[in-house]
C-alpha cells in the first residue's frame, strides 16, 4: 500500500523499518522538526525517525503544525492508502485523519482505555501494573479514543524498567502494525469501540514528580524509580558537610528486613538499605551529576553513606 508514516522518537523507528521491509511504499514520513540537542543545546538534530527515513531514502516533512489548509492540501496530494502513526507528538486535525483512503492507524503502548496520553509506558510501571501491551487503533479526533483492531499483551516483571519495557513494546508495535496493514490491504481491518469504563490518562512526566519520596511504601518507591529509569531518572539529595548533592537513582530492589523504627530516608546499614514509609529498599545503581551510572559498591567506595545517614 501507499503509506504515510508519522512518528518522532526512537520508539517509532522499528515500525517504520518493518513497514518498509514488508514491501509497502512509504510515500512520505512526517516527524517533528529538528530540535536543539547536546548539553548546551547548540546542535540542532533531526529526530530519530527523520534520520531513519533519510537512510531509507524516504521524503521527510517536519511541519510545526498540520492545521493550515496548505499543509492539509500537501498531505492529501500524497494520495495515501493509509497513515500509520506511532508517537508522532502532534495533534492530527480531522482533515488529516480523513485524507488517507483507509484511514489513520495508531500503534499505542498501553491496554486502552487505560493510559491514554503521552506517557503510557512510564505510568504503567509507576502505578505498579503487572501487564501492559500494544493496541492498533483507528484514529478519531479524541485523545487515543478510537476503536481498537489488534492487541498484544506484555507482562511487566517486578524489576522491569521503563527503558526495558520501551524496547520490548517498540518491537511488538512493529510486528503488530505490519500484521494490521497486511489485513487492512487484504480484507479490511474491523475495529471495536473502546470500553467507556477504566479510562486513565498518562500525563507527561513532570520534573516536579521525579524526586524520590521515601515516605511512601517501599513498593511504590521501587515502582517510581524503575518507571523513571533510565530517563529522566528519579533522584534524591545526599548531604555532604554543608552542601547537598543530587544523585540519580536508576535501580532498586525491595529489602526484606521486616518492620523497623527508623524514619523514612534513613540508611539502615552501610550498604544503601534505606527506610521507607513502609518497609525498605536497597539502592542498586546510582549516578552523580556529570558522572556515569555506578553499582552500589562502586558508588560507596567514592561516597560512603553510613548507617543513620538521612537522604531525600
Amino acid at each position: 500500500m501507499r503509506i504515510i508514516f508519522m512518528g518522532t522518537p526512537d520508539y517509532s523507528v522499528p515500525t517504520l523499518e518493518a513497514l518498509h521491509a514488508a514491501g509497502h511504499e512509504i510515500v512520505a514520513v512526517y516527524s517533528q522538526p529538528p530540535r536543539p540537542a547536546g548539553r548546551r543545546g547548540l546542535e540542532v538534530l533531526p529526530s530519530p525517525v527523520h534520520r531513519a527515513a533519510e537512510r531509507l531514502g524516504i521524503p521527510v516533512f517536519t511541519p510545526k503544525s498540520l492545521k493550515s489548509e496548505e499543509e492539509q492540501a500537501a498531505f492529501r496530494a500524497l494520495e495515501a492508502d493509509a497513515a500509520v502513526v506511532v508517537a508522532y507528538g502532534l495533534i492530527l486535525p480531522k482533515a488529516i485523519l480523513d485524507a488517507p483512503r483507509l484511514g489513520a492507524w495508531n500503534g499505542h503502548a498501553s491496554l486502552l482505555p487505560r493510559w491514554r496520553g503521552a506517557a503510557p509506558i512510564q505510568r504503567a510501571i509507576m502505578a505498579g501494573d503487572t501487564e501492559t501491551g500494544v493496541m492498533i487503533m483507528k484514529m478519531d479526533r479524541g485523545l487515543d479514543t478510537g476503536p481498537v483492531a489488534l492487541t498484544r499483551t506484555i507482562a511487566i516483571t517486578p524489576s522491569m524498567t521503563t527503558g526495558e519495557l520501551h524496547d520490548r513494546l517498540a518491537d511488538v508495535t512493529a510486528v503488530l502494525m505490519v500484521e494490521a496493514m497486511a489485513r487492512l490491504e487484504a480484507e479490511g481491518l474491523p475495529a471495536t469501540p473502546q470500553p467507556e469504563d477504566g479510562v486513565i490518562y498518562a500525563a507527561k512526566i513532570d520534573k516536579a514528580e521525579t524526586r524520590v519520596d521515601f515516605s511512601r511504601p517501599a513498593s511504590q518507591v521501587h515502582d517510581h524509580v524503575r518507571g523513571l529509569a533510565p530517563s529522566p531518572g528519579a533522584w534524591f539529595e545526599l548531604k555532604s558537610g554543608d552542601r547537598s548533592e543530587r544523585v540519580k537513582l536508576l535501580a532498586t530492589e525491595l529489602a526484606d528486613i521486616g518492620a523497623h523504627p527508623a524514619a523514612a530516608g534513613t540508611a539502615l546499614d552501610d550498604g544503601l538499605t534505606i527506610a521507607c514509609g513502609e518497609g525498605a529498599i536497597r539502592l542498586l545503581t546510582l549516578q552523580k551529576a556529570g558522572g556515569k551510572p555506578l553499582a552500589a559498591g562502586d558508588f560507596l567506595r567514592g561516597t560512603p553513606v553510613a548507617k543513620g545517614t538521612v537522604i531525600g
